[in-house]
């Protein structure tokens, strides 16, 4: 079988796979966000949230909206991707993919996130600062990190900055590990860096995300349904 051979079979296998979606139990595969958010529903099971970027070509010299996919954070061109997982980093959504000077927060609104939790109540995803705003707009299911304080405003508070900084420890100890699947994702050579088209980037994400998914039930741990909410 010759290169293009191999080329053309994989062109037609990849976008069949990034349907598929991610595993969670039992066959059941998750292929939307509102899948995910009708899950965490059902199973009254609390998720982590983040994004990551992933480097691409420079677009082209002279091409409009060159500047879409230069990164605020890193100062590169990448396109970013939404990434939610289990409390214990097995993945339940990977997509919604963005140029990357899309800040997060645009990101998860755009995806429809706000839209499928104001149908629901008592899901709860722990997100980082990227997402401060969410929470009010989602009646709490959303969580962010505690507000740092302005140093004046602390010294009148004693024992507040002590506070807020223990809080702020204790999300991140709980919602570190969306930054293991995020790594797990990344260990794949087309997600350190993409060197391919861009526009094909998102099937490429999604046929991983299932693929690992599919590792991580077969190779660890209980099913969602068995996970007890946070």
């Amino acid at each position: 079988m010759d290169r293009s051979t191999i080329t053309r079979a994989v062109g037609e296998i990849r976008p069949l796979l990034a349907e598929r979606g991610c595993r969670v139990q039992d066959g059941v595969r998750l292929r939307t966000l509102a899948d995910v958010v009708a899950c965490l529903e059902h199973v009254r099971a609390a998720a982590l949230m983040d994004a990551t970027e992933i480097r691409v070509r420079h677009p082209s010299a002279g091409r409009a909206g060159r500047q879409r996919f230069v990164s605020g954070k890193s100062r590169t061109n990448a396109i970013k991707t939404l990434v939610l997982s289990d409390t214990q980093g097995r993945l339940l959504f990977c997509g919604a993919t963005v140029p990357g000077s899309t800040a997060d927060i645009t990101q998860a609104r755009q995806a429809g996130l706000t839209h499928w939790l104001a149908h629901t109540a008592g899901v709860r995803i722990l997100a980082d600062a990227g997402y401060q705003g969410l929470s009010a707009q989602t009646g709490g299911q959303v969580i962010t990190p505690t507000l740092r304080h302005h140093k004046k405003a602390l010294e009148r508070l004693p024992g507040i900055a002590e506070l807020r900084t223990a809080q702020r420890r204790e999300h991140a100890r709980r919602r570190v590990r969306v930054e293991h699947a995020i790594a797990h994702l990344k260990n794949w050579r087309s997600l350190t860096r993409h060197l391919g088209r861009r526009d094909s980037l998102d099937t490429t994400i999604r046929t991983i995300a299932g693929l690992l998914s599919d590792h991580q039930h077969t190779h660890r741990g209980k099913p969602i349904a068995a996970i007890t909410a946070m």
